[in-house]
């Protein structure tokens, strides 16, 4: 450990003056330095290697416990605490999040539907329920707003839609992008916050429409509607904090390749076992398309 300590820090200090601070001496640490390197220390620059590589890759996305499953999922067989050791000396430090306010439009209100979940964010199987939020995105241009729906089932990003505005449209266009793709059954629960945009009477009549149980958090608590949040979390963490986007449309490609392109299909979910939400789809062999149609 001595000998490791001299060899870090010998580009700061005098190698004579660092050597007579731990007790060693000069000649004892250049044979240090001819030794060759041990089993362990070649197998940790080893997973080194790989480590640098995912974390290039995930673009600094990845925490010590998803690192690691992805490197047992590539065939590399290493301890969890290794890989935090590694990631920790190394520097592989995964991106902060930080937290932003929406405030958007008024529109007419319709009463808020009851909270059907009450926290409880397990679905038996796909197109059961749905859960629903609204973000802003910071650009050069003004603001780019970004809605989505998630299936609760694989967390999957199952209709998104985005726009210069924040208003009941946009909500329904990603409504609408949902309905198309996946065509649920009867019985479905949407479940949002009380945002302006969900308690329009415009949005509550598409849903009705379709026979949708509508399903709505408490006012103000942002905990009845997790999942929703928690992808938002993810999306500004690992993309939109780091960016600085000069135009709404350069944003609008990047949130286009995260979500289908990374999200759905490549990122790990530690609630899915470390699978990304398409191969917890593929593997549980889920029908994507069920029979719902409008009512009208």
């Amino acid at each position: 450990m001595r000998y490791r300590f001299v060899h870090a820090h010998q580009a700061e200090h005098r190698l004579t003056r660092l050597c007579q601070t731990v007790g060693v001496s000069r000649s004892g640490y250049y044979a240090w330095c001819r030794r060759p390197a041990s089993a362990r220390s070649r197998a940790n620059a080893q997973v080194l290697e790989h480590l640098q590589r995912l974390h290039r890759q995930t673009k600094a996305r990845y925490g010590a416990v998803k690192l690691w499953q992805a490197l047992l999922a590539s065939g590399i067989v290493c301890g969890r605490h290794r890989v935090a050791r590694l990631r920790r000396l190394h520097g592989l430090e995964a991106r902060r999040t930080r937290r932003f306010r929406l405030v958007v439009e008024q529109h007419q209100f319709a009463p808020p539907a009851p909270n059907r979940l009450q926290q409880v964010f397990v679905a038996p199987a796909v197109n059961r329920i749905w859960v629903g939020d609204l973000t802003a995105i910071a650009t050069r241009s003004g603001w780019l707003y970004l809605a989505v729906l998630l299936d609760l089932f694989s967390r999957r990003v199952i209709g998104w839609a985005m726009s210069a505005k924040p208003d009941q449209h946009l909500a329904i266009e990603a409504l609408q992008m949902a309905l198309v793709s996946r065509r649920p059954h009867q019985g479905l629960i949407h479940h949002t916050d009380q945002g302006a945009t969900y308690t329009s009477v415009a949005y509550q009549h598409r849903l009705a429409e379709y026979g949708i149980a509508a399903s709505m958090s408490r006012k103000g608590n942002c905990y009845d509607n997790a999942v929703a949040e928690s992808f938002f979390s993810t999306l500004k963490n690992d993309l939109v904090h780091e960016r600085d986007y000069q135009t709404r449309e350069e944003a609008r490609a990047e949130i286009f390749e995260f979500i289908e392109v990374f999200y759905n299909r490549q990122r790990l979910h530690q609630t899915l076992g470390y699978v990304s939400p398409e191969q917890f789809e593929t593997q549980n062999s889920v029908p994507l398309r069920g029979c719902l149609r409008n009512r009208g």
